[in-house]
Parts: C-alpha cells; structure tokens; sequence
C-alpha cells in the first residue's frame, strides 16, 4: 500500500508562494493568509520532511539546494493535481462550453474554417476561440495554458506534436521590383540591399531571428498587411504559397529566382495542451482537422503538376550546396508518423 503523504497540497502550495512572491509577507498577501501562519507552514514542513528549504539572508528567504529540489517537485505535483481536477470536471461536464485553439498563421485559414464548421454541426453550444499566432507565439500559448489545441511548427518542451501537414513557403516579390529587374539568380547579399517584410512574432520573447540581415526592414501584425506590401512593390517577402495562391496567378507577386533558398518547407504539428485531460470536443474538432487535412493533401497531390528542372534549396534558406533538380509539388503535403518532441524553424 502507499503510504499517506505526511505534506498537505496546501503545505506544499504555501512554499511555492513563498519563493514565487519573493518572501513571507508578500506570499502571505498573495495567499490571503497572516504572515505567521505562512512561516508556519513552512516550517511545519520542514519539520516533517527533517530538512532545511531556506535560509535567512538579511531579509530575504533564500532557498537552498534541497529547497530547489524541492520547489520544483512540489510545482510538479500541484501542477498534476490541478491537471487531475480538470480532467475530472471535464468528464462531469460532458461536452466542453469552449475550446480555444491556437494556429500559426501560415495555416490555411479556409481550411481551418472548414473544419470549425463541421464541428459546429455536431456541437453547436461548444464556443471556439481561435487564436491566430506567429512563431514563439503558438507554443506560448500552450505553456501559459490559454489554448486547448494548437496547429504549431514549434513544439515546446513538455508536449508531444502529431505530424499534421508540410507548408511550402516561397520568396516573392512584385514583377517589377528592383531584384526581378536584375534578370539572374539572386544571393543573400541581394537581399540585403532591399527591403524585407516581416509579420511580428506574436510570443512575448520573440526570439526567433530574421534570416536575412536586411538592410532595412518593415515589420507588421498581420500576414494581410504584408502580402500587401508586397504586392503594391513595397519589398519582398517569404510567402505561404497558399495564401497568396490568387496573386501568383494573377501575375502581382513572382517568385524570386533566389540561388539557395527560395523555397522552404515548414512542417506543422497537432499539439494537446493535456491528451489525458482533453474533453470530447476538443478531441472530436482534432480528429475533424486530421481528416480535412488529409483529404485536402491528397487531393492537391492528385492535382497535375508543373515539373521542370530546379534547385531544391535548404530548408532555412542558408546559401549552402545544390541540391538536385526537384519537381514542383502540392501546396500542401500530408504527414504521417509518431508523434514527436521538438522543434522547427520557420520561415518569416
């Protein structure tokens, strides 16, 4: 038999306070509590456990080495009570009021579109929130616990992604731009001497870095804005090739003939915020988008194809090797496999 744990989840809770609000007093006023009984709840703990989580240090509580240990087992048990508590409301309740689902921008909004209106058939009193992100901004969403489901290219550590679908980004710019003008492949040392347009990251670190240092940059919230810029001649830009299908056609924005790195592929992943904890609907709009995706990229797959000779450039558009000559494929490619752990760069 197990036996019964001698420290209180509330015991427990009082010391993450503690190192959280920076003192006794603050995680007191945090708590709700009077200062003695949070020192006495620590030091009850420390009583039962014979162990030493802080030391004094003018007027600071200092944890130490085993008071690390501690903080961070205890944030992971309360952290897996909580997830236990949601789980079993979830399974009281039946069908979620709500699901909020975060999706990197490059995901074709029709498609996602599609998908929340067949869920909506099956469940219309569920309510989605749709959460519309960039880069470091899909997997935040996920670590500070605002979304349900993601569609990310970036998987944050903790969680497990399920292939989804391969996006095909392309440089491009206006017929008439100075680099369409020059008439031959294009270097890195091009680009920089031209505008680039950026969509912002949305995450609050925005971490990932440019991969062309341009020389001058215009950076914007919306993927509508840059596509824009672009097609009125202000700069140039890596494009989804989905989203910017009509103006490739109509002649508005042309492919770059970049030497390496013109085309670049970003695989997008399926990511539960908690798989155990998820409810029915979360779990039923999943499987909505893994079936819609899939018909979609077969679909397009069976759709005929140009094929002509053409370097296949590396994947984060770095000058680098040649790659043998590849055929042009699909807007969107399906993916299938385990679930991974990871990340990938991608494209802005």
């Amino acid at each position: 038999m197990t036996p019964t744990p001698r420290i209180s989840l509330e015991q427990w809770r009082v010391l993450m306070a503690v190192v959280d609000a920076g003192g006794y007093a603050q995680a007191a006023e945090a708590l709700h509590k009077s200062q003695s009984s949070v020192t006495y709840a620590v030091q009850k703990l420390e009583s039962l456990l014979g162990v030493k989580a802080f030391e004094i240090r003018g007027r600071k509580a200092i944890l130490t080495p085993t008071g690390q240990l501690l903080y961070r087992r205890a944030r992971a048990l309360l952290d897996e009570a909580s997830g236990l508590e949601k789980a079993a409301r979830t399974l009281s309740a039946g069908w979620e009021a709500e699901i909020r689902v975060a999706m990197e921008i490059i995901f074709p909004t029709w498609l996602m579109l599609r998908c929340l209106d067949r869920f909506a058939a099956e469940a219309p009193h569920t309510q989605i929130e749709l959460i519309e992100s960039v880069l470091g901004g899909t997997p935040e969403a996920l670590l500070q616990g605002q979304a349900d489901l993601a569609i990310s290219g970036l998987i944050p550590p903790g969680f497990l992604g399920e292939p989804l679908m391969r996006m095909r980004v392309i440089l491009t710019a206006h017929p008439d731009h100075p680099l369409h003008r020059l008439g031959r492949e294009l270097t890195i040392q091009d680009l920089r001497a031209h505008r680039q347009l950026l969509v912002r990251e949305s995450g609050s670190k925005r971490a990932t870095r440019p991969s062309v240092e341009a020389a001058e940059r215009w950076t914007v919230s919306h993927m509508a804005t840059s596509i824009e810029a672009a097609r009125t001649g202000h700069g140039y830009a890596w494009f989804p090739e989905d989203k910017i299908r009509d103006e490739l056609a109509a002649g508005i924005l042309k492919k770059l003939p970049l030497r390496e790195g013109g085309e670049r592929f970003v695989e997008l992943y399926l990511v539960f915020a908690d798989r155990d904890s998820a409810g029915p609907g979360a779990r039923r709009l999943a499987e909505i988008i893994r079936e819609l995706v899939a018909s979609e990229c077969a679909r397009s797959a069976a759709a005929p194809v140009h094929v002509g000779p053409r370097v296949n450039p590396l994947a984060d558009g770095t000058p680098g090797r040649r790659q043998a000559p590849a055929a042009s494929g699909p807007i969107v490619h399906a993916r299938t496999g385990d679930a991974r752990r990871g990340s990938k760069r991608q494209a802005r």
